[in-house]
């Protein structure tokens, strides 16, 4: 059963990549996501309901805090996605200790505001390449921080290591670190069931079974994620360029639906 009580007529989400949206992509190239998703959802059964998405890809923990979160504490929603840290545990270094105490501060200014608030594990990286298993631990040790976090102010959690489907790599997209549409679909319906909304699809259910790849065929598709991806962002990260430059919030006001799921204008 989910967990929450009372209606939410407004929503705002906070976060990088993930909560933007990518890699599920409406037909005009813009971000759709699992954010937008729930929002639809519940704009559905809630005439007049406001939404905003002020997450930007590549955003660190702090910059979130420092340019989203006083913008929910002013327009003061009743719902906020709060989902920050991803960015800080894929750098060389990170200390998930400093990074849970900095979310946890963020966390009870959120909660003081009088919103329900909703965080997110990260996922189980188990089956992926293994330079990004590599990062499996540090994310294990980051969600029991939030957790430990997510109890203390009161924040309703939703459990992403736990959603055996998204342990599938054909869940997500190409660069590896971004879900496909599918996977932002599962994504909604958990946070939907976790919200105690009625949903009438099961996030649980299976994947089709896959054909077997041949070796060669994951050789060389190892190869080009490297060459086309992981080299790329490197290269960018030494350079002192990140994911988020010259983007902005796609929705950056409480506005209500439009038909199609964007806010109005």
């Amino acid at each position: 059963m989910g967990e929450w009580i009372a209606p939410a007529d407004s929503f705002i989400a906070l976060g990088d990549s993930f909560t933007e949206g990518l890699d599920d992509w409406r037909p005009d190239g813009t971000p759709r996501g699992w954010a937008d998703r729930v929002a639809e959802h519940l704009g559905e059964r809630r005439p007049g309901f406001r939404y905003a998405n002020l997450a930007v890809r590549g955003k660190l923990l702090d910059e979130i805090v420092a340019e989203q979160l006083p913008v929910a504490e002013r327009l003061r929603p009743d719902l906020v996605a709060f989902c920050a840290g991803g960015n800080d545990i894929i750098r060389l270094s990170c200390d998930t200790d400093d990074l849970a105490a900095r979310f946890d501060a963020a966390l009870q200014r959120l909660t003081a505001t009088g919103a329900r608030v909703f965080v997110f594990t990260g996922f189980d990286l188990g089956r992926m390449h293994p330079v990004i298993r590599r990062l499996r631990g540090r994310v294990a040790c980051y969600n029991e921080l939030m957790r430990a976090s997510a109890d203390r102010h009161g924040a309703t959690v939703v459990d992403l290591w736990g959603m055996t489907p998204l342990a599938d790599p054909r869940t997500w997209g190409r660069d590896r670190l971004h879900l496909t549409a599918e996977g932002h679909r599962r994504v909604a319906l958990r946070v939907l069931e976790t919200l105690g909304e009625p949903v009438t699809d099961d996030w649980r259910t299976p994947l089709p079974a896959a054909e077997p790849a041949p070796w060669r065929h994951r050789q060389v598709e190892d190869l080009r994620w490297m060459r086309d991806f992981v080299m790329p962002f490197v290269r960018r990260r030494l350079q002192g360029h990140k994911a988020g430059d010259g983007f902005a919030a796609k929705h950056s006001d409480l506005l209500p639906l439009s038909t199609g799921g964007h806010p109005a204008t």
